[in-house]
């Protein structure tokens, strides 16, 4: 079928409302706009789906939503999985829980038992529900840190992450053959309350939720000397961490929370950010301004569904600057061993977690502790993947991260945790003001025990028709070593990490990788630096990730400056 001919079967079909019906006929002259929202279906993935909200099928709404819980109601019906049911959660964005409870009717109405949450909450919650209620899958309603027009379904598995190829696989295929608009079932939601087919989730799940929470703070001591003067400002970036995080950090004794008050109303509007991505340079300006006012310690920022976090702080002379997701990653992972070691509180065969994409600092000081660190692909579901794994044989996970300021401690949940990570941030904050240091000193002090790294990432754009071509075209001339390095770049080992092969060039020797199967190469130099390049999954560009390490902070400069013009001659003829 056409992208016409789909627009037409929607625009003639009686289950849309009038709202929707006029919706596409004001775009009935609009070519291009037919074509965005009627070419192909909303893929379904590992990763669920994500698009603009509108009437369309290639868009976020209610027939896309009901067509692929459908889909896990089928999955979960295959395996007998119906009486341990679904966890439902949403966020705060414009239709969260209008989707959430269609979902919830349509796996009522499948005899599927639901649990659903009564209001939006971070997403680390609804994994830490579906591992304590013993439940088959979850539905997340949520599209992070995108734009307001954007909504999602994340689906997770029993485990609490992600869910795995395999059951992905099958729902996309149930979807394939479910008619849009009179393939799922469905139930009025109070009748299925009624029914005992969904229950709803509240307070008692709060209050399970916070205690495995609070079970990872590791020593509040320096936090009760210095909690009369150390302050800390909160922002949710009109979030659903709203709730949780300043309660988490009240809990464990911070008793100077400041909430930017404009940013505090759940709003799906994200009013007063140009992004509510916490990335986003400028994000924290309203945050800033009050932490000038209060003389703050730390400013904490959460994304929208809570499950990322990120930092500002004082660095000493007067300024607050932002700390990058690796220089937060290396000072948590350092707090958290020195910490538990302090306290007696180190798990018997611990071990910590990184996307290869992510510092390398973090095997300095996890392998400088005695601590084995592993790699995964960018993912948190690989990140989840890998616990699991060696969970199994035994092993625990004290600290696992993404670059992209994700992280996750302890085995509540499986998916990137805000909350934990906030509470233990502040926790981590309070001991270095108890010693009279910023975080800028303290991360000073680890490079001067484990050398300086810098890290930077660049995208590289290829749109067009062409643009996988392009990408493809680079990606084969860099295998074959085509483009040659810099002299200041000594290149000693290439890691081929779609069949796994780490070749050294100066032996000729070849080894495996711990991990294979992704189209990402890795170039390691003489000295520690690293260069890893990928293409993205989900858009038209190419990552460079560049990670440069040095024994001094002017040798890491260098080496990252070598890195940067590689990658502009690497590319200079795909653009």
């Amino acid at each position: 079928m056409t992208y016409t001919e789909e627009f037409q079967r929607w625009l003639s079909s009686p289950a849309l409302t009038e709202e929707e019906r006029n919706e596409l006929e004001s775009i009935r002259d609009d070519e291009k706009e037919i074509q965005s929202r009627f070419y192909t279906p909303l893929a379904f993935g590992t990763a669920g789906l994500r698009g603009v909200m509108a009437t369309g099928l290639h868009n976020m709404n209610v027939y896309v939503v009901r067509q692929v819980t459908q889909g896990i109601a089928e999955l979960l019906i295959s395996e007998g999985l119906q009486e341990k049911g679904a966890a439902i959660s949403f966020d705060c964005r414009h239709n969260s829980e209008r989707f959430a409870r269609e979902a919830a009717c349509v796996l009522a109405a499948n005899g599927v038992k639901v649990y659903i949450f009564d209001g939006m909450r971070p997403t680390p919650q609804l994994s830490f529900a579906i591992r304590h209620l013993g439940c088959a899958a979850g539905i997340n309603i949520t599209a992070s840190h995108n734009p307001p027009e954007y909504n999602g379904y994340k689906a997770y598995w029993s485990d609490g992450a992600q869910l795995p190829p395999k059951q992905a696989a099958i729902v996309e295929e149930a979807v394939s053959r479910i008619d849009i608009f009179d393939g799922a079932k469905l139930m009025d939601f109070d009748l299925a309350v009624e029914k005992g087919l969904i229950r709803i989730l509240g307070k008692e799940m709060d209050e399970a939720f916070l205690e495995r929470v609070l079970s990872q703070s590791i020593d509040t001591e320096p936090l009760q000397r210095v909690r009369d003067k150390y302050r800390i400002v909160y922002t949710p970036f009109h979030g659903v961490g709203y709730r949780m995080v300043p309660e988490a950090l009240r809990r464990i004794g911070c008793t100077n929370i400041i909430c930017v008050p404009e940013q505090m109303e759940p709003d799906g509007d994200f009013p007063t950010v140009a992004s509510p991505n916490p990335e986003t340079p400028g994000g924290f300006e309203l945050a800033i301004k009050h932490a000038r006012q209060h003389k703050a310690h730390l400013i904490i920022g959460t994304d929208p569904d809570a499950d990322r976090v990120a930092i500002v702080a004082p660095n000493g002379e007067g300024e607050y600057v932002q700390l990058s997701g690796n220089q937060t990653a290396v000072l948590l992972l350092d707090y958290i061993i020195t910490a538990r070691k302090r306290r007696g509180m180190m798990p018997d065969n611990p071990f910590t977690v990184k996307s290869i994409v992510s510092t390398e600092m973090a095997r300095a000081v996890s392998e400088g502790n005695g601590i084995p660190i592993h790699d995964t692909f960018t993912g948190f579901k690989f990140i989840a993947e890998k616990i699991a794994e060696q969970e199994k044989q035994g092993n625990n996970c004290i600290f696992s991260f993404e670059e992209s300021i994700g992280y996750l401690i302890g085995d509540h949940c499986r998916d990137k945790d805000a909350v934990t990570a906030s509470m233990l941030l502040a926790e981590m904050c309070a001991y270095y003001v108890d010693k009279g240091m910023t975080l800028f000193e303290a991360l000073q002090a680890l490079y001067d025990k484990y050398g300086f790294y810098k890290d930077e990432t660049v995208n590289i754009v290829m749109p067009g028709l062409d643009g996988l071509t392009k990408m493809k075209g680079l990606m084969e001339d860099l295998r074959r070593g085509a483009k040659e390095f810099p002299d200041a770049l000594d290149l000693v080992m290439v890691t081929d990490y779609l069949d796994g092969t780490c070749r050294d060039l100066k032996t000729g020797a070849v080894k495996n990788a711990e991990i294979s199967g992704s189209d990402v190469l890795g170039f390691h130099f003489e000295g520690g630096s690293k260069l890893l390049v990928r293409p993205s999954g989900t858009e038209p560009k190419i990552k460079f990730y560049m990670l440069a390490h040095g024994s001094t902070d002017e040798e890491t400069a260098r080496f990252l400056d070598s890195m940067r013009e590689f990658v502009s001659y690497a590319v200079k003829d795909y653009q």
